[in-house]
Parts: C-alpha cells; sequence; structure tokens
C-alpha cells in the first residue's frame, strides 16, 4: 500500500505543476495561480485535460483535526465502508495533528476527501484546490455553531471586559471560532488586542481548549460550542465546569469535500455517496447526533463562507500559499 500512496503522491504532484504553466493565463481570482476559475464560483476548476485529472487506487480522507483522532475514526468507520462501496476503492482515514498539516496534505496530493473546519476552508479552497460541496445538518435542515469565549466559575472573569490583563486561549490562527473571529470581535467591539490587551495562548485544539478552562489552565478560550457541546454528550467535562461570557452569529460548520483535480466521474461518485448515505442506526449518528446532526445538506462556497471571508478581510488574512 505504502508504494501505492506514494505514486499517487508523484502523480498528483506532477499533474499539480504541469496544470500550473496552463493555469497562468486564465482567471483565478484569489486563489492560487495554479488554479483556474473560469466561471466564478470562487474554487478551482477541475482540469479539462483527462491527463490532469485524479483516479487514485485509494482514496485518503481526513476529518478536521480533533483532540482524539481514534474517536472520529470509528465515528467515520460506516460511511467510509460505503464510500468504499460507491465508489468501488479503498478509502482511508488519516488522522491529521493540525489545520496547516491537513491543507499540506490536499495541496501536496495526499489527501483526495477532507472535513476543513470552518476557518480553514478559505485557505484550503485557495491555496489546496479544495471543492467543498457539503455540511452536516439537523434533520430539518439547520445547520451551524456559534463562537463562544468562556471562563470556568470562580475564575473572577464576569465580563469580557475582565479579560484585560489576563490570558485568552486560541485554538490555531486557521481557526474561525478559535482565532479569526473572536480576535475581529474583540478588536471591533471591546477594543481588546492581544500582547496589548491580554496575553494570547495556543491550544492547538478545541477540545484542548475546553479540558483547558475545565481544569483551570487557562482563565478564558475562544472555541466552537459545536465541539463543546460533543464534550459535554461524551462527559469529557461537564456543563457546570463551564461558564459563557460571549456567544456569537451562526456560523456553517465543517465544509466537506474533494480535491479538485479528482476525475469528473469520482467526484460525482463521492458527491453522491455523502447526499444518499442513510444515517440510522450507524457510528456517524452516534457520534454527531450529540450535536443535533443527522444529514448532509449541499452548499455553496461563494454564499455560506461569505461571512468567513469578510471575518478574514477584517484580519487581514492572506490566503497566498506559504
Amino acid at each position: 500500500m505504502t508504494s501505492t500512496l506514494l505514486s499517487g503522491v508523484a502523480l498528483a504532484f506532477g499533474m499539480a505543476l504541469g496544470g500550473a504553466a496552463a493555469a497562468a493565463d486564465c482567471p483565478h481570482g484569489a486563489l492560487d495561480e495554479r488554479f483556474c476559475d473560469v466561471d466564478g464560483d470562487l474554487i478551482a476548476d477541475t482540469p479539462t485535460d483527462a491527463a490532469e485529472q485524479l483516479d487514485p487506487d485509494t482514496l485518503i480522507f481526513a476529518y478536521t483535526p480533533v483532540e482524539d483522532p481514534a474517536v472520529y475514526k470509528e465515528a467515520w468507520a460506516d460511511f467510509l465502508t460505503y464510500l468504499e462501496d460507491a465508489t468501488g476503492k479503498k478509502v482511508v482515514f488519516f488522522p491529521v495533528q493540525s489545520n496547516a498539516a491537513q491543507i499540506e496534505a490536499m495541496r501536496s496530493g495526499r489527501l483526495h476527501i477532507a472535513g476543513f473546519n470552518t476557518g480553514s476552508n478559505p485557505l484550503a479552497v485557495n491555496c489546496a484546490g479544495f471543492s467543498p460541496f457539503t455540511i452536516m445538518a439537523s434533520a430539518d435542515g439547520s445547520f451551524g455553531y456559534e463562537m463562544e469565549i468562556i471562563t470556568y466559575p470562580g475564575s473572577g472573569i464576569e465580563t469580557i471586559e475582565d479579560i484585560k490583563g489576563k490570558q485568552l486561549a486560541f485554538t490555531a490562527p486557521t481557526s474561525n471560532s478559535g482565532f479569526k473571529a473572536p480576535s475581529a470581535i474583540l478588536k471591533a467591539d471591546y477594543g481588546l488586542l492581544p500582547d496589548r490587551d491580554f496575553e494570547p495562548v495556543y491550544s492547538g485544539k478545541h477540545d484542548n481548549s475546553v479540558l483547558g478552562v475545565a481544569n483551570k489552565d487557562y482563565p478564558a478560550a475562544a472555541i466552537a460550542n459545536s465541539v463543546m457541546t460533543r464534550m459535554f454528550e461524551r462527559e469529557v467535562v461537564s456543563r457546570d465546569q463551564i461558564v459563557s461570557l460571549y456567544k456569537s452569529q451562526t456560523f456553517p460548520t465543517t465544509g466537506y469535500g474533494v480535491v479538485y483535480n479528482l476525475k469528473p466521474e469520482l467526484q460525482d461518485k463521492i458527491r453522491n455517496a455523502f447526499f444518499e448515505f442513510d444515517w440510522s442506526g450507524t457510528s456517524l449518528e452516534e457520534e454527531f447526533s450529540k450535536n443535533g446532526e443527522a444529514q448532509f445538506i449541499e452548499i455553496n462556497y461563494k454564499e455560506y463562507w461569505d461571512v468567513i471571508r469578510k471575518i478574514d478581510a477584517a484580519n487581514d488574512v492572506s490566503y497566498a500559499c506559504q
């Protein structure tokens, strides 16, 4: 299997480089110059040349970084089995340790299907050729989560202003609710800036931030409440260990999709698998129903991630590949 994966990486990377020259003369908007966006939907077009399209024997899937990847490998097991049947290909769960590692894996051809968290989606789209088409939703079609700034009982922090002079935990710079949204809100609404008004620290993951506050390692943290809710349901932490100081507007959740240069027929099979999968009695339902999610619904990146791109603009975030 290792040799198959390595050869797939080499092939994909070669295709990416080969397509760069062709993409140089096409419209690409904010996308990296090796991608084209002729239709203006803000995501990379699938190459029209069949020689530049990828059809690997093994598909690699990665879920957004979490505290315990083993939990989510099991949670996705039934869906990935269904995906194997739908595509006729072997599907491997790839546990990623950071948002940056996940983006780089797709950019270098080592990742084909993924769920990128809310804040990472624009960078994955523009830098790695990610093409998101679905998010999880409840049975009635509602979706989303909120950013919350949390503390613990008795911390001495009763309002957002009380964070001044103290430590605030973020997750990672690419996270929407774990960094970008709270940074924009703290600056615009409260006049609070990191390093000047409070000490920023980075936990790496939302789970770490929630645990850090619950265990009184951090006096406050900015987190995605969907992650916190699942932790409550799994009894990793209890609700009485957390006090919410702020709750934002609703944001789109993790976006799922494929790398742009998979063969169109394969992309269609993967899309159909997401939309046709029956959650009832599956490992996916067991884990994600804890947050009220029950199905995959179709999304449009240009529309659904508009608010996230505006937050990025307010934070002077660049989508340029590093």
